[in-house]
């Protein structure tokens, strides 16, 4: 439980400038008794950076992008908070003796590294950042389970996963089942995913999320990178996670038990709420985010996955059964498809296809070390952008 002052939680936000990270610094804001920022991190964003960091006065802050070291540096020189630069100082800075949690919230496989410091420094993560236990599950949570850290979901969808288990953890898991809102083209043919645009694809019916995240979504390549980390989270075999389509966002995942019961965890689609619950679990603190009503929705409905039109989420799928570096490639060759999509360069159904193929051409691993993941990586952001080309 948090008491008293003297107690505490000191949280560092990687990637504080973005959806996760502004909303995290609100759930902050709004228990100054129960948390302190230690860290903060961005990657090009320094304009908001310095706002946050004049405002919440962490110990250090980090820039990722080198140019801009100057700027901040000479911005925050009258304030006593260290400023540094680059990729290595991000996965350096999660070493810091006093951080407690580090909140991953950067996107990408750029999460990977710092959280692998961070867990070697012995720092529970509250992981926002999906890509690292999709890319490296294995490894990360073989190293959480040496040091004793604790690996906190903040995904709305592992959340009320986490959520519905309190109090079960001695009871198995028959299956999980991951809602997904099914994106702004939900129930469309593969017809008329040929010339959606970027506009449209961002238009997400219920969350606000980063770009990135919500091309992913409309994509369902999300929803894909999702059953990976419940894999690892929670120890599942592929079998045991199963997909719904849920256009309410109502419903945020459900598990169910061997006895045939299943326990749902509801609300209003807010991130803050799993983000508060894995800074202060096991306390649920008070809050004033909006309250769901069922007469707001008197009609919750569900629908099969399209995987066929859909094909990224049955493709994730494959890459969890065959396991190894399979799921690194995946979410490589996504990351630079996304990218060229939001460039303009790709259509919305080139984006699988780009992932499929470089499935297929990159070099598999069966049993992964670190350095093997790095060489993965690097591989099939080549292969993909050859294959854009």
């Amino acid at each position: 439980m948090i008491k008293d002052d003297e107690e505490k939680r000191h949280i560092a936000i990687l990637g504080s400038t973005g959806s996760i990270g502004t909303q995290a610094l609100e759930v902050i804001h709004a228990y100054p008794e129960k948390f302190a920022v230690e860290v903060l991190t961005a990657n090009t964003n320094a304009d908001l950076l310095i706002e946050q960091s004049i405002q919440y006065q962490p110990n250090a802050v980090v820039i990722v992008e080198e140019a801009l070291y100057k700027y901040v540096k000479e911005s925050l020189q009258q304030y006593p908070i260290k400023v540094y630069a680059g990729i290595n100082a991000l996965a350096q800075v999660v070493e810091i003796q006093q951080i407690d949690i580090v909140l991953t919230a950067t996107v990408g496989y750029a999460g990977l590294l710092p959280t692998i410091r961070a867990i070697a420094a012995g720092k529970h993560i509250a992981l926002a950042n999906k890509e690292t236990l999709v890319v490296a599950g294995e490894l990360i949570t073989q190293l959480a389970a040496q040091k004793g850290v604790n690996l906190y979901p903040v995904d709305s969808e592992h959340s009320a996963i986490f959520q519905c288990l309190i109090g079960e953890f001695h009871n198995p898991i028959e299956k999980i089942i991951l809602t997904a809102s099914g994106g702004p083209f939900r129930g469309k043919a593969r017809d008329y995913l040929k010339s959606v645009t970027k506009k449209e694809a961002l238009k997400h019916p219920n969350w606000d999320m980063g770009a990135k995240v919500t091309i992913d979504s409309a994509s369902l390549m999300n929803k894909g990178l999702e059953v990976i980390e419940a894999k690892w989270l929670f120890g599942l075999k592929t079998e045991q996670i199963e997909v719904v389509v849920h256009p309410q966002s109502i419903i945020h995942s459900l598990v169910q038990f061997q006895d045939s019961s299943i326990k749902a965890q509801m609300g209003l689609p807010d991130m803050r709420v799993p983000i508060q619950f894995a800074l202060s679990y096991p306390e649920r603190l008070p809050a004033d985010f909006p309250r769901f009503n069922f007469m707001d929705y008197p009609s919750l409905t569900f629908e099969k996955a399209d995987t066929d039109t859909f094909r990224n989420l049955a493709l994730a799928f494959e890459a969890m059964e065959r396991k190894g570096n399979m799921p690194c490639i995946l979410n490589a060759a996504n990351e630079i498809a996304v990218a060229e999509f939001l460039r303009d360069n790709i259509g919305f159904l080139d984006m699988s296809d780009i992932v499929a193929r470089c499935m297929e051409q990159v070099p598999y691993i069966a049993q992964p070390v670190y350095d093997d993941y790095v060489e993965t990586d690097k591989l099939t952001r080549i292969r993909a952008q050859e294959l854009i080309k």
